[in-house]
């Protein structure tokens, strides 16, 4: 196997574009980017940049169904002739003209990148655009209209993966990749999602645990609204590396919703990006411990376009190329300048740190508390599915 990283981009995933007032802005694309580039990583020898073709519909059927991929072709060409039935035109996913091109276009690159990981030619693929969760096999769903995440799992599969593992730390439950692999033994899904009491989609409950023939291949941490860095760090330290190690994927998948973060509109966790930064090294090291170092990282969710997705997936890439950017560092003013010429705001971080210092309070070496509303969301999940593991909970 190759060493090195892909980092899958094509200027053109930019017309994934709801319109003006989504809060899906494209901009939070070009400019993660524009971050790359002005830190270098783009020129790294470890990392090789590289766009793919749009997925077509015979692989768009490993997990959609074909009316449907119609209903989006139809809506794309006319986004007056929106299906409701189908998900699309309304608020969360307005029909826009190209919207099959553009959807399709990044599922490529999240195939491509899980086919060059899988062929060897390189350890880690990268599609910070990708991680499209919430797309169900027939209906679009939370600004997702092809989930570009299950059909990279699903690719894996029909190339001869027996074992592919999936951990989803966006604040939202991945509930459409959980819903495509939901009674396929084949594939472990973990979501560390906000409590679905407070937020979209309002699944992901503990007891979600996979259909007869998988059962314990769903995993569902739901977590108290305000959690913050430790015990987000904590709930992912509690469940994710006790499962890997006992599954012994042959490939990590992984999704890096940003929208965990503190400053986020759309939701009520309170993690930093240096804690998403610990995160991603953490599922870095884990790929490697587990999954023969073989690692597919999607980005996902994050709405404060500015201040928050750049940086946290401009760490993601460089972690994967393997070079790692120091939390302490300067963002460079070029970029700064490009935000304001962007999106007019005065306003851009200075460093790649939000000042904050993750603290991992490890499961096994700290104990359970009852009383911490944290430790008994983490408890449920290992009560619903570590038995189903031979694991004692």
């Amino acid at each position: 196997m190759s060493g090195g990283a892909q980092l899958m981009w094509d200027e053109e995933v930019t017309g994934y574009n709801f319109g003006p007032g989504h809060p899906m802005d494209p901009v939070r694309l070009a400019l993660t980017m524009r971050l790359v580039e002005a830190m270098g990583l783009d020129s790294s020898k470890e990392l090789k940049v590289s766009a793919a073709k749009s997925v077509g519909d015979s692989t768009l059927r490993l997990v959609h169904r074909q009316d449907y991929i119609d209903a989006v072709r139809r809506a794309s060409a006319d986004p007056g002739s929106a299906d409701l039935e189908f998900g699309l035109g309304t608020p969360d996913d307005p029909a826009f003209a190209g919207m099959h091109e553009a959807s399709a276009l990044i599922a490529g690159q999240s195939v491509a990148a899980a086919d060059a990981v899988w062929r060897g030619d390189v350890q880690h693929g990268v599609n910070f655009a990708g991680g499209l969760h919430h797309a169900m096999h027939a209906s679009a769903a939370g600004f997702c209209i092809y989930n570009d995440a299950a059909l990279a799992i699903a690719r894996l599969l029909e190339q001869g993966a027996e074992r592919v593992a999936y951990v989803d730390v966006d604040v939202h439950h991945g509930d459409g990749v959980q819903d495509a692999f939901w009674n396929d033994p084949r594939v472990l899904t973990i979501s560390l999602h906000e409590h679905p009491r407070m937020l979209f989609p309002g699944t992901g409950w503990a007891e979600e645990s996979g259909g007869p023939d998988a059962e314990g291949r769903a995993v569902n941490v739901a977590l108290p609204a305000g959690t913050g860095d430790d015990g987000w760090l904590r709930a992912m330290d509690a469940v994710v590396p006790e499962l890997l190690a006992q599954f012994q994927p042959q490939v990590l998948v992984t999704q890096h919703g940003a929208d965990t973060h503190f400053e986020d509109p759309l939701a009520h966790l309170a993690v930093s990006v240096d804690a998403q930064r610990a995160a991603a090294e953490a599922l870095h090291e884990w790929a490697h411990q587990y999954a023969q170092g073989r690692w597919v990282a999607l980005g996902g969710g994050g709405y404060a376009v500015v201040d928050v997705v750049p940086r946290t997936w401009t760490h993601l890439v460089a972690i994967a190329a393997g070079s790692p950017i120091p939390p302490e560092a300067e963002v460079p003013e070029s970029w700064r300048q490009l935000v304001y010429a962007k999106t007019g705001s005065p306003v851009a971080p200075r460093r790649m740190t939000d000042g904050r210092e993750p603290v991992w309070r490890k499961w096994g070496e700290t104990g359970y508390d009852p009383a911490d509303p944290l430790d008994q969301a983490v408890r449920a999940t290992r009560n619903a599915v570590f038995p189903a593991h031979g694991l004692m909970p």
